[in-house]
């Protein structure tokens, strides 16, 4: 008599017995994702760029704060070096969330590559905070929590393109969508953390950039003043040398 195998055990389908678990863990992401994505589809068709770029962009790049950025530039005409340099320095602090999750990606196998493309922030907040259910194939579920929350990042992003396309839709202030988002999790980061002085350096390089660089370089100028200063506030000072005389 044959047993029945497991839920989680390796039956041959992907995501036996994980994607209920992963529809739950990715709810909230559905919620912001759809809103985000539809955002982003109305401003890219609004800035005068063919609707399809949209979707490609979800699936390619699946970037939100790349995404938003990337549309001006290419609404302004940037290069594509100038374009690349950006994202790498927008998207840098996926470098940290790639080595925290060196452990957990461990036995994905050839799974690797698409969780490491599709480490956003939120999928992060929830692949190094939710563990797989008992009985649940971790690796599947991660997948399927990357994979769950991309695809609402793409429905998101295909459906403003074709709503900008086919409505009279005024897409003034929604790129602002994002930026909001961003104060939220700022708010969020300075509450929980401490000491503030990278707050205050990032503060400072802001304002610096505002007043000595043009509008166009004001971010990659703000990025580079900010490094610039969190490297200078973490170098070692140097020990004083010989034998201090007493006075």
């Amino acid at each position: 008599m044959r047993m029945k195998p497991d839920r989680g055990a390796d039956t041959g389908r992907p995501g036996t017995g994980a994607l209920a678990p992963a529809l739950r863990a990715t709810f909230p992401v559905l919620l912001g994702y759809s809103t985000l994505g539809l955002a982003f589809g109305l401003v890219l068709v609004d800035s005068g760029l063919p609707w399809w770029l949209s979707p490609l962009m979800a699936a390619f790049v699946f970037a939100g704060a790349a995404q938003f950025m990337g549309v001006g530039l290419l609404a302004s005409g940037a290069g594509v070096g100038e374009i690349a340099l950006m994202t790498l320095l927008l998207n840098a602090r996926h470098l940290v969330y790639g080595l925290s999750m060196l452990e957990r990606f461990a036995g994905a196998g050839r799974l690797k590559p698409y969780l490491v493309f599709g480490l956003t922030d939120e999928t992060y907040g929830i692949l190094s905070t939710e563990e797989a259910p008992a009985g649940v194939d971790p690796v599947r579920f991660r997948l399927l929590v990357t994979a769950l929350d991309q695809a609402y990042w793409f429905a998101g992003c295909t459906v403003g393109a074709l709503a900008g396309t086919a409505l009279p839709v005024e897409a003034e202030g929604l790129d602002f969508a994002l930026t909001a988002l961003f104060v939220v999790l700022l708010v969020e980061q300075i509450l929980a953390r401490r000491p503030k002085e990278v707050f205050i350096i990032a503060a400072a390089a802001s304002l610096l950039a505002l007043i000595l660089a043009p509008p166009r370089n004001f971010l990659l100028a703000a990025m580079g003043i900010g490094i610039a200063g969190l490297l200078a506030t973490r170098l070692p000072s140097k020990p004083r040398s010989g034998r201090e005389h007493p006075s």
